[in-house]
């Protein structure tokens, strides 16, 4: 990697990043310094759901540099899934605090503990007694204002985490409007921490845009972009990769994915519905016609039979728009 590039950190998206796609990224793709786990949470009955015990499993995770993620609202949640992360060998543990699905806002979880600055002292307050792994933060500018993140700063500048990483939009905005770069720069400019940029970042050219703004930054953390172009990471450090080379990196990530997926769940649906995201943020590389029969693909013969036309399609210009 130059010198002169920055960290590329990999933000976590249920329903996509799980371990399957994480390792596959990394062998064939690569160009991402650490990849992040999709938050796992504690039950009402103080257990831990099946498949977040899977993705964080260590024999999972052997070959990639990985974060677990922890949501909770109180010190027990955190302590209890603090505990699960050191039994599993792992050193470090990142906090969110800016997940914005309303059914966790509501329960005072993810960017919904941001409106309460007690609640956030106290899990910071938590950590301190946690010898056994370092901590971080990813959270919004607020949950309704940009002013509750900078109320925070400086009870997060004084605690043990180790970094921080920032999405400059609000909870109540959840993925939609335009993030706000002025906000942004006030926390910037006040954060002792090592900081993070998070928020649309789909092209090289956003990256730059970014780091030129705020060169001070530690790393920049990419979720939706590098899901629509998986090859972004490694295409920021390296250099464009040819249209063909892209292509069939593509082909062994796709195929590499479904054959895990394929060797351990049971039955054509569960399969389907883990593979059908592959395709959620790559609309523009399908014509409307595939990509529906791969939305709408029952059978796992039909699914692939969609994909088979999807990549004949790969990279050429001009492709229809036309509804059905």
């Amino acid at each position: 990697m130059s010198d002169n590039k920055y960290k590329i950190e990999f933000a976590p998206l249920q329903g996509h990043t799980e371990f399957v796609y994480r390792n596959a990224h990394n062998k064939i793709f690569g160009g991402v310094d650490t990849y992040y786990t999709p938050f796992v949470r504690l039950e009402k009955g103080e257990s831990f759901r099946t498949r977040e015990l899977r993705d964080i499993a260590p024999e999972h995770n052997e070959d990639i540099n990985i974060i677990p993620q922890l949501i909770a609202s109180t010190p027990e949640e955190l302590k209890s899934i603090a505990q699960l992360f050191i039994n599993k060998g792992y050193k470090k543990a990142d906090i969110n605090m800016g997940c914005p699905f309303p059914l966790l806002v509501r329960r005072q979880k993810g960017s919904g503990i941001l409106a309460h600055p007690e609640k956030v002292e106290a899990l910071l307050k938590a950590i301190e007694e946690i010898e056994e792994l370092e901590f971080s933060v990813k959270m919004r500018l607020g949950l309704d204002s940009a002013e509750e993140s900078l109320a925070l700063l400086g009870m997060l500048n004084e605690s043990k985490i180790t970094h921080i990483t920032l999405h400059p939009r609000l909870g109540v905005q959840q993925y939609k409007g335009e993030v706000d770069l002025d906000s942004f720069e006030k926390f910037y400019s006040q954060c002792k921490k090592p900081l993070i940029y998070n928020g649309d970042i789909m092209t090289i050219e956003d990256i730059e845009n970014i780091t030129n703004r705020f060169p001070n930054l530690h790393a920049i953390m990419i979720g939706r972009g590098i899901l629509a172009n998986p090859a972004l990471a490694f295409e920021y450090k390296n250099g464009p990769l040819q249209p063909a080379d892209k292509k069939k990196k593509m082909r062994q990530l796709h195929d590499s994915i479904l054959e895990e997926y394929s060797s351990y769940l049971q039955g054509e649906r569960q399969i389907l519905e883990k593979m059908k995201p592959f395709w959620e943020y790559m609309p523009h590389e399908l014509e409307k016609k595939t990509r529906k029969k791969i939305e709408k693909a029952s059978k796992l013969s039909q699914y692939e039979s969609a994909v088979a036309i999807a990549f004949s399609q790969w990279g050429k210009v001009g492709i229809s728009e036309e509804e059905d």
